[in-house]
């Protein structure tokens, strides 16, 4: 194990599919730690992107995929949609072995449809591995447990975190990179604007072996950028490079979008729809988000100090920084976060639903002032819910910048962002 190596979240799910599956396909935003951590697990480890030994690879592969297979279990195949003929020699290998823990794959982009012959259902589990959370990153202290909350409902009182709103603005500028958290950079926010300039220069064109304009790249990704955290429509979007001199047709946006998305770039939250209004009052567009808050910082050029010069933007990237650890969180619970609103204004930042149907609703609000009018909106909501004979939510909860954690007299749970964990 690397020496400065931090405990990932997804290390014990890991081992757990391990236990099941014959194969696991870790996928995700490339720099996330897939590598490293699937490395820990490995016995046999082959980097398809290695260029000492890249081209030999991919040539076995394409005369005989299975003497890539061989070796001490598990095996791990790095970047394996660069040989997308390895996914059907993996998933036969498992039935012809009939054993569990076989292989281990890691995946920063998805390959083209029709790159394999089969789902792999069954053989190969798929894990999405994000950057980290600041409770992996050691800024939060997780003394607030979201499994806890599930389980009863408890959590305890007068919490008192360290992370600082100071803190909280370099923690989205720097983003839950690992080669920026491990390193003591003078400018926390460089690996943020590589990681940007990579995708706009490179990897979007090779992701699907399409060449992109890397200006048009860039205006998707700062368009996208203002409007995080937002219900802003793809048209809006398109309208918007436009404006800035970038004609695009919408097949082209499109797919540039698509690219995107395959590169785990953009990662858009899902709208909660449960049967308490009519189908045309609740919203049901996708509310724009990147898999970390920082790839927004970078593309519109902000850093722990100019940050605080528009505090609304702030406000959204914050937003941004709690959905990511919300779903690491609720990763190790099978739960997936949306959010919530309609056209009378009642709105819900984020819902976590578990695959059992339980569910909390969670309000992310900068500073004190801002709880009173979260906890309205949750307590509303909640009446509403259970006038409508659904479900209570299992907790209500208001995420903030402040530091310390408190239940108040109407149940509403205020969790500083730096005291929350699994």
């Amino acid at each position: 194990m690397p020496v400065n190596y931090l405990n990932r979240i997804i290390d014990k799910i890991l081992d757990d599919y391990l236990k099941s599956f014959g194969a696991v396909l870790i996928e995700g935003p490339k720099w996330c730690g897939k590598t490293t951590t699937a490395a820990i697990k490995s016995k046999t480890i082959i980097k398809l992107q290695d260029p000492r030994k890249s081209k030999d690879y991919l040539k076995l592969a394409e005369i005989s995929p299975v003497s890539l297979l061989e070796g001490d279990t598990p095996i791990l195949i790095d970047e394996w949609q660069m040989a997308p003929v390895l996914w059907d020699a993996i998933r036969a290998e498992v039935d012809d072995r009939n054993l569990k823990g076989q292989f281990i794959l890691t995946g920063s982009s998805v390959p083209m449809d029709g790159k394999t012959m089969h789902s792999g259902t069954g053989r190969i589990a798929r894990l999405l591995m994000r950057p980290m959370s600041l409770f992996e990153s050691l800024e939060s202290n997780g003394r607030v447990s979201l499994a806890k909350l599930f389980s009863d409902n408890i959590m305890p009182q007068g919490e008192i975190c360290a992370l600082s709103l100071k803190g909280i603005a370099q923690a989205i500028c720097r983003g839950g990179w690992p080669s920026s958290i491990y390193a003591d950079n003078a400018d926390p926010s460089l690996v943020a604007q590589d990681y940007l300039n990579s995708i706009c220069e490179s990897d979007i064109s090779r992701v699907d072996g399409i060449e992109k304009n890397p200006n048009r790249v860039r205006s998707i990704i700062q368009s996208y950028s203002r409007n995080i955290s937002t219900l802003a429509t793809n048209k809006t979007i398109m309208d918007d490079v436009e404006a800035n001199d970038m004609s695009i047709s919408e097949a082209t946006f499109y797919s540039y979008l698509n690219a995107l998305s395959r590169l785990f770039v953009i990662e858009d939250i899902p709208a909660w729809n449960p049967a308490i209004r009519s189908k045309t009052v609740i919203r049901s567009s996708h509310k724009k988000a990147f898999v970390d808050p920082s790839l927004a910082a970078a593309a519109l050029g902000l850093s722990t100090e100019n940050i605080f010069d528009d505090m609304n933007t702030f406000g959204f990237l914050f937003e941004s920084l709690c959905i990511r650890d919300l779903r690491i969180y609720a990763s190790t619970l099978n739960g997936k976060v949306f959010y919530y609103r309609d056209r009378y204004g009642l709105e819900c930042d984020a819902v976590i639903r578990l695959n059992n149907g339980d569910f909390g609703l969670v309000e992310i609000k900068m500073g004190e002032s801002e709880i009173e009018s979260g906890a309205r909106h949750l307590l509303k909501m909640k009446k509403l819910i259970t006038e409508k004979g659904m479900k209570n939510p299992f907790f209500l909860m208001i995420l903030t910048t402040g530091q310390l954690a408190y239940t108040r007299k109407d149940g509403v749970k205020v969790v500083p962002i730096g005291c929350l964990g699994i």
